[in-house]
């Protein structure tokens, strides 16, 4: 999620953990020190940060790493419980040395391999370099748009991780569709974005000027509580 108000909703709604980032229409890029902080002293669960330099591809060139190095640095300081990356070398496969330099220089923050596991070559060469690596989890769709798509191959992924590392599936998971994922894939841990467009309370409407997306100048995408409500009390449901 990619704003305070986003935050807070998911706690109120029930989360136990959120990933904050900014510009999620590129994905997800490095929140700012001040949404980061804002975002610990306003909420008590885990606080995830994302740490990725800009949108695009996911190799990155070494001023690019320093980058994130500090980074991985700051959400540290700042109190973060956790901060979510990935990196991959030209051939697509995982970036071992250099995640295994963000692990060490997080610890004893968690770690995250996010979804550039995803376009990764080979999935099972890539669960096995992030082990190596020692991240904690592996965010993914199983290599799919979605995590319904990607179910045999995230349930393949549990099989293969065999508790050495958490695989959290995401990808277009709600309240509708999140037992059925949890039952096919064995997976424990879940993403949700649950992100609803809203319209802005700007009463004078001028000039309709993008702001980065159709309309953004008098809309935005929040996480509403009872969206996340609603998920959570699904998941509770699967497990009774």
């Amino acid at each position: 999620m990619d704003s305070l108000e986003s935050a807070v909703a998911a706690e109120l709604g029930g989360a136990t953990r959120v990933e904050l980032c900014s510009d999620l229409l590129e994905g997800g890029i490095t929140p700012s020190a001040g949404l980061i902080a804002t975002a610990r002293k306003k909420i008590s669960i885990g606080l995830h940060v994302m740490i990725r330099p800009r949108g695009g591809d996911i190799y990155y060139s070494e001023d690019e790493f320093d980058v994130m190095r500090r980074d991985a640095l700051m959400a540290k300081q700042l109190g973060a419980d956790g901060v979510v990356f990935g990196l991959l070398d030209p051939t697509a496969n995982v970036d071992v040395q250099r995640t295994r330099e963000l692990v060490d220089l997080a610890k004893p923050l968690k770690t995250t391999f996010h979804r550039a596991f995803d376009v990764s070559a080979d999935l099972g060469r890539a669960l096995e370099d992030v082990v190596e690596a020692g991240a904690d989890r592996i965010l993914t769709s199983g290599g799919a748009e979605t995590a319904v798509g990607g179910a045999a191959a995230l349930h393949d992924l549990v099989k293969r991780a065999k508790e050495r590392v958490i695989i959290m599936a995401c990808g277009g998971i709600d309240d509708q569709n999140v037992q059925a994922v949890l039952e096919t894939t064995g997976v424990r841990e879940i993403h949700a974005g649950l992100r609803t467009a809203v319209e802005s309370p700007m009463r004078h409407r001028g000039k309709s000027i993008s702001m980065g997306i159709s309309g953004a100048g008098y809309q935005r995408f929040v996480v509403q509580e009872s969206r996340v409500a609603q998920l959570v009390r699904s998941v509770r449901a699967f497990k009774e």
